[in-house]
C-alpha cells in the first residue's frame, strides 16, 4: 500500500479559520499539506469553503460532524459533504456522562452501526474518534469496545487519536493492532506539537505499515508553544523529518 498522505484537522488552526477560512487553507497547502480534516467551515459557508479548500489544491480527507447534526438534518450532512467532495465522515465525541454502563455504550454503538448503514450506499463510510474517556472501563470493558463490537467494520470505523490513548492509559500500538483495518484515518497528535510530547510514534507508524490500512494521517494540534499555524507547519515538518510525508 502507497505511504498514508497527510492531512490537518482545521480545528488546530480554528482561531485562524474563524476570521480567514480561505486565508488560512491556502497557508496550510504552502505548507505541504495534502488535505484538511473539517470541523465546521469559520467565517464561510459550505460551498464557499469547499471552493476554497479546491482552490488551494487540498482534498478533503474528513469532516468531523457532531451527532445532532446527523440527527437533525441528515440530507444537509449529504449535501456539505457532496459540496466538499468527502467521503469519510467522523463523528468526533461522545458526551461521558453517557458511558454509564454496557447496556448504553452499545445502544450508542447500535445507533452507529445504523447511521453508517444509511450513508454507505451513498458512497460514505462513518467512523468514530476516540478521547481518553472511551478507554475508561465500564461492566469490565473500555467503552470504546462495547461501542465498536455493536458495530460492523462495514458500517463504522475507527478514527484512532494516538495521544488521547495515550492519555488514557492504553498503548497506542496495542490499540491500533487490536482494530487493524478499522483504522484508515489515523489522528496523529501529541501534547503540543508532534514530537514534543510523551508519545512514542516510531512504533506507530511500523504498526500501520504493517496493517496497510492508514490512507490518511491527520495531524492535530490543540496545545501549543507558537502561533497555531506555525505549530501545525513544525508539526509537518517533524514527520517529514521522520519519513512520514
Amino acid at each position: 500500500m502507497a505511504k498514508p498522505r497527510t492531512s490537518l484537522q482545521l480545528w488546530s488552526v480554528r482561531q485562524h479559520t474563524q476570521q480567514d477560512f480561505a486565508g488560512t487553507v491556502a497557508a496550510v497547502a504552502k505548507m505541504g499539506y495534502q488535505g484538511v480534516e473539517t470541523a465546521g467551515f469559520g467565517n464561510l459557508e459550505p460551498a464557499d469553503a469547499a471552493k476554497a479548500i479546491a482552490d488551494a489544491g487540498l482534498v478533503v480527507s474528513g469532516m468531523h460532524l457532531n451527532i445532532r447534526l446527523f440527527r437533525a438534518d441528515f440530507n444537509k450532512v449529504v449535501d456539505e459533504a457532496l459540496l466538499c467532495g468527502a467521503t469519510d465522515l467522523i463523528v468526533p465525541s461522545w458526551p461521558a456522562a453517557h458511558y454509564r454502563s454496557a447496556a448504553a455504550c452499545r445502544q450508542i454503538g447500535a445507533e452507529l452501526n445504523e447511521l453508517g448503514a444509511r450513508l454507505r450506499p451513498l458512497g460514505f463510510k462513518l467512523h468514530f474518534h476516540n478521547h481518553d474517556w472511551e478507554m475508561k472501563e465500564v461492566e469490565g470493558r473500555r467503552v470504546f469496545d462495547w461501542i465498536l463490537d455493536e458495530a460492523s467494520p462495514a458500517n463504522l470505523g475507527c478514527q484512532a487519536d494516538v495521544y488521547w490513548v495515550h492519555k488514557g492509559g492504553k498503548d497506542p500500538v496495542e490499540f491500533i493492532r487490536e482494530q487493524g483495518r478499522r483504522i484508515s484515518l489515523l489522528h496523529v497528535k501529541d501534547e503540543k506539537e508532534i514530537g514534543s510530547g510523551p508519545v512514542d510514534f516510531a512504533p506507530i507508524f511500523a504498526a500501520t505499515a504493517e496493517i496497510g490500512a492508514v490512507q490518511w494521517n491527520v495531524i492535530e494540534v490543540e496545545k501549543y508553544n507558537h502561533d497555531p499555524l506555525e505549530s501545525v507547519r513544525l508539526s509537518l515538518e517533524q514527520l517529514k523529518t521522520w519519513g512520514q510525508a
